[in-house]
């Protein structure tokens, strides 16, 4: 084979396994039979402190469970009512979520934040999300009529006007099939990166909508969402944090901020409840 076609051939596999080694992924039991601790608990009421149900929406290659291991039971034990789901399966695809058609991920989400609401008694909720699920949601609330439903996103390092992945995307201008290739193996993917038609449509007419309180909170370090500044968003009612200006010592990258960084969370819990919020600082990561 000619040494030109074996790279257009493999591109799209390194492309997928670049992502891959840098995104924590599932676990070989898919998250539909693991067990959650304290959320996904449909009999939960929301109180008076926390009106709202907050749902979750992990990132590409995650699923409702791993994603939020840390998080979830965070978030519980500070007295909300919290879910999570599944979306963007490929068929024949058992392990890994996200990766497929992002338009078509987000109308997933749309049927579970209204299961949700049904199932809480109320009117909105609030949306917190990882990666690619912090900025899918973007799209609910803009054209699925999401708006309505929803109080906040958050964006835990969303990739909100895609990726090129620390330059390797750029790669793909020089083989033209490829793009093909990965649109049509795992179009979750392709939607990511920036200047994709799916991103193009996402933020014509600016990042956000009316009525929704926007929340991003990045990191510097960073490695799959890049450049990290591209994650903020610009609007009358956006807040964008970098973890690193509420403390200097946090390393978390891409992965960590989702699943494990504390400090991160505290400015999720401040997102949720702006009223009391309290400031965070290195010491939130003991919290």
């Amino acid at each position: 084979m000619l040494p030109w076609k074996r790279t257009l051939r493999t591109l799209p596999a390194l492309l997928l396994t670049a992502v891959a080694t840098v995104i924590p992924a599932a676990t070989t039991a898919h998250a539909s039979s693991a067990p959650s601790s304290g959320w996904n608990n449909y009999s939960c009421k929301p109180s008076a402190a926390h009106p709202r149900p907050v749902v979750l929406v992990p990132g590409t290659f995650g699923n409702s469970i791993d994603n939020f291991l840390a998080l979830a039971p965070y978030l519980v034990n500070r007295g909300y009512c919290v879910y999570s789901l599944d979306y963007g399966q490929l068929p024949g695809e058992t392990l890994f979520d996200g990766l497929g058609p992002i338009d078509a991920s987000a109308g997933q989400l749309s049927v579970f934040v209204d299961k949700v609401l049904r199932a809480t008694g109320t009117s909105k909720t609030d949306i917190v999300g990882h990666s690619q699920g912090g900025m899918m949601p973007n799209y609910y609330l803009k054209f699925l009529g999401g708006a309505a439903k929803v109080n906040s996103l958050t964006g835990l390092a969303p990739d909100n006007h895609g990726t090129d992945l620390s330059g390797l995307t750029r790669l793909l201008k020089y083989f033209p099939a490829a793009t093909d290739i990965l649109r049509k193996g795992t179009p979750g993917l392709s939607d990511q990166i920036v200047g994709s038609p799916f991103l193009t449509k996402l933020n014509a007419g600016g990042d956000t909508v009316p009525g929704v309180r926007y929340t991003v909170i990045a990191t510097k370090y960073d490695e799959v969402v890049t450049p990290y500044k591209s994650q903020f968003l610009k609007g009358p009612d956006v807040t964008n944090v970098v973890v690193q200006d509420k403390c200097a010592l946090d390393l978390s990258e891409h992965g960590a901020i989702g699943l494990t960084d504390r400090i991160a969370y505290h400015e999720v819990v401040n997102s949720l409840d702006p009223a009391h919020a309290t400031r965070t600082t290195c010491a939130s990561a003991v919290g």
